[in-house]
Parts: C-alpha cells; structure tokens; sequence
C-alpha cells in the first residue's frame, strides 16, 4: 500500500473512520440532506436535491472503489445475493425513510446540528438493529435463503468488463440528471 494513503486503512488507525464520518457528515448538512422538509418534498417529487446528492455519492463512490481497487488498494468483499431479504430490507428501508423523514446517515447529521426531531430515528434504529438481532435465526432460515444466488457482481452477471459496469453508472447517474433538470424546469 501507498505510505501517503496507509492512514486509510489498519486496526490501529480507526481514528480516521471518526475524521470521515465527521467529514461526511458536514457534507450531508451542507448539501441540505439534513433538513426533514428537503427529504419530504423529495417523496412528493418536488424537491430533487436529495435524489441529486445520492446519485453523485454512488457515482463518485463506484468510480473511487473502482480506482482504489485497480490501484490495490482496496478489496472487495461480496456479500451474498439475497432477493428476498434484500427487497424486504429495502421496503421497510423506504417506508421508515418516508415516515421519518431521514434516512440514517442524514438523520444522524440532522440531530448533530441540533434537530431533536432526529432523536427519533436514532431511537428507532437502535430498537430496530435490536430487533433484527434477536430475530436472526428466524430470518436466516426463513428469509435469507429465498432468492439466495451466492456471491454474484454485475462484471460476472452480465459478462462484460468491469470498467463498462462503472461506465454505465457514470452514464445512469447523467441521465438521471437529465430526467431531474426537465422536471425541475416544467415545475
């Protein structure tokens, strides 16, 4: 590895996980993510700057992987492909973003600035992370081995190189674009 970039990396160097989180969520904040009313309006399809941010974040973090991985940097580890958990996970993911109008990340910068409405979540996440813990074996035999397709990545699943799958992400993220600067002109 890198000297300059071996701060990124290490059990004894954790101490730059807090410096990115610190970081990452000043951006959240500064992107206005961390604000109920933005994170609502998106819902209702008025408002795409959350929609905007999160594009960009899987773009530049797709692309970034990528680099440090080619560079080896970085290691992927894949997890298995479960459908069922996976649509499951993302359905009470979406109702309890609606409901709370924050997803995690956001919620947790909306109650570093001091909005208490966040503490909610906060309080949620942890019953739910308890919940999910207590019910594991339950769900490992019932949920997770429906749809399980083992450890699959787009490159393999498609048969196409690597480099097509993160250009086709730079590509979806522009058109997304796109379609959010049309609506947002008509409105």
């Amino acid at each position: 590895m890198s000297p300059s970039l071996a701060f990124l990396t290490g059990p004894e160097l954790l101490g730059s996980a807090l410096v990115f989180g610190i970081i990452f969520g000043f951006l959240l904040h500064r992107g206005g993510v961390t604000d109920f009313d933005v994170i609502v309006r998106l819902f209702q399809f008025r408002d795409f700057t959350v929609l905007k941010v999160m594009m960009t974040a899987i773009a530049v973090g797709g692309v970034g992987i990528a680099l440090l991985h080619g560079q080896e940097l970085a290691q992927f580890h894949i997890k298995p492909t479960n459908l069922l958990a996976v649509g499951l996970g993302a359905a009470i993911f979406g109702v309890g973003m609606v409901l709370y109008g924050y997803c995690p990340g956001t919620g947790l910068a909306a109650l570093a600035t001091g909005r208490l409405d966040a503490l909610a979540g906060l309080v949620g996440m942890l019953v739910g992370g308890i919940a999910y813990a207590l019910s594991y074996d339950w769900v490992a035999a019932h949920i997770l081995p429906v749809g399980a397709y083992g450890k699959l990545r787009l490159p393999e699943l498609l048969g196409v190189p690597e480099w097509a799958c993160y250009a086709g992400l730079v590509a979806m993220t522009l058109g997304i674009f796109a379609l959010v600067r049309k609506a947002e002109a008509k409105a």
